[in-house]
This record gives C-alpha cells, sequence and structure tokens, in this order.
C-alpha cells in the first residue's frame, strides 16, 4: 500500500508562492533549508539573506519562488497540513468502527512525528516543531481575513473537517464536533509547546503523552453527552 503514495505530491495553494518550489532543484533546495535555520534560528531571526548564503544562492533567488518569509512559513505550514491530512487518510481509510477510527485520528494528530520517506527534501520533524512553535505567527495578524478568502488556510480547515465528520460519527447527537475538531488540533500543538517549555503547565511528559490526554477528554466527553 505505501508503494502507492511514493508519488504523492502534497497540494499547497498556488497563491503563496511565485513559482512552484516542487518544480527545481533550487525550490526544493529554498524549501528544505528553511526548515533548518527557521529550527534553529526561529521565525523573527529567519531572513533570505541569511538563507541565501547558507543555501549558495542569491537572496534575489529566493524572491523568485517566495514574496516574503510570511508567505514561506505559510507554504510550510500548508504543506505541513496538507501531510497531516495525507497521513490521517492513509491510517483510517480501512477502519469501519466509529470508535477505532476517532482513536486512530487523534493519534495520527497528537503524536511524536517521524520522518516520512516519500518527501526527501522536507524533514517532517522538524517542520513539526516549527508548527508547535510558529504556526500561530501564520494567522495571528491583521491581514488574516484576508488570506483566510484567499484559501491559505484551507489544508488546516480541511483537516479539522475530516476530524469533525468522525466526531460525528461516533456520536451524531454531539452539538459542538467543529469546536472539539479544532481544540484537538490546537490542544496538540499546545501540549506539546508545554511540555517541552513550561512543563509545570502540563502533565504530559515522561509516561503521559499528549496523545493519551487528549483522547481521554474527547471520549469523555463525548460518551458523557450520549449519556445526558
Amino acid at each position: 500500500m505505501e508503494e502507492l503514495f511514493q508519488g504523492v505530491k502534497i497540494r499547497v495553494n498556488d497563491k503563496l508562492f511565485v513559482k512552484d518550489p516542487e518544480s527545481s532543484e533550487l525550490g526544493k533546495s529554498i524549501v528544505k533549508m528553511s526548515i533548518v535555520m527557521m529550527g534553529e534560528l526561529g521565525f523573527e531571526k529567519f531572513n533570505f539573506r541569511k538563507l541565501g548564503e547558507r543555501i549558495g544562492s542569491n537572496e534575489s533567488s529566493i524572491y523568485r519562488y517566495f514574496e516574503n518569509k510570511h508567505k514561506l512559513l505559510l507554504y510550510l505550514t500548508s504543506w505541513y497540513w496538507g501531510w497531516m491530512e495525507y497521513q490521517l487518510v492513509f491510517a483510517t481509510h480501512n477502519i469501519p468502527e466509529p470508535n477505532d477510527k476517532l482513536t486512530k485520528a487523534i493519534y495520527m494528530i497528537t503524536r511524536e512525528i517521524t520522518e516520512d520517506s516519500n518527501f526527501s527534501h522536507i524533514n517532517e520533524v522538524l517542520l513539526n516543531q516549527i508548527v508547535i512553535n510558529e504556526y500561530s505567527k501564520s494567522y495571528l495578524t491583521k491581514e488574516v481575513d484576508e488570506e483566510d478568502k484567499e484559501g491559505y488556510f484551507a489544508s488546516y480547515k480541511r483537516l479539522a473537517k475530516r476530524l469533525s465528520e468522525m466526531i460525528r460519527q461516533y456520536n451524531p447527537d454531539y452539538k459542538y464536533p467543529s469546536s472539539l475538531a479544532s481544540t484537538i488540533l490546537g490542544g496538540a500543538l499546545h501540549q506539546h509547546f508545554l511540555k517541552d517549555h513550561f512543563s509545570s503547565m502540563t502533565d504530559c511528559g515522561g509516561d503521559i503523552t499528549p496523545t493519551e490526554y487528549l483522547t481521554n477528554l474527547v471520549f469523555n466527553v463525548l460518551k458523557q453527552d450520549s449519556n445526558e
């Protein structure tokens, strides 16, 4: 089955780039090294001049692919959520039981990320850390509504919709499937951040994982609701 997915391309809104970075080795190098450098420096200290120096190319060549570093961050995070959706669909497509399907979905979204050999120019482990640490900077802007209209957050919203549908399948009477789905997505990032930086604010860490916590939370909420 995995061989069927080796040629998969994660689709990203073409308004996020000037030239598709997947179309050339330079573009792939820009994406690959930007992930490494954002992980090292953080989004604020990262810039195209430093990236150009690292890949041995002119800064101007990077602008032929991305308008600015905000668009590059949106591209990377959009790719990540598209990849997560692909992982989710692949992992749950053959699970008929709603309980098992939702359990698997929560695991896929909240787990510790490992590298996917199908995408050699992208380190999903490093990209996951960027999403945990930097994703909010892509949408906590004055332009968020306009960017949403342009479809910049479509992959994130599509993943949330898939998850809300699984919640609805498990408990059709639950009134808040979309809110719970977004809580799982955001909560997974937040709990991973807390365990790495503010460990006194979470029980996750050591033997308790974000997966265990969020699975417990979700099913307790859904079962309690079904009993009322």
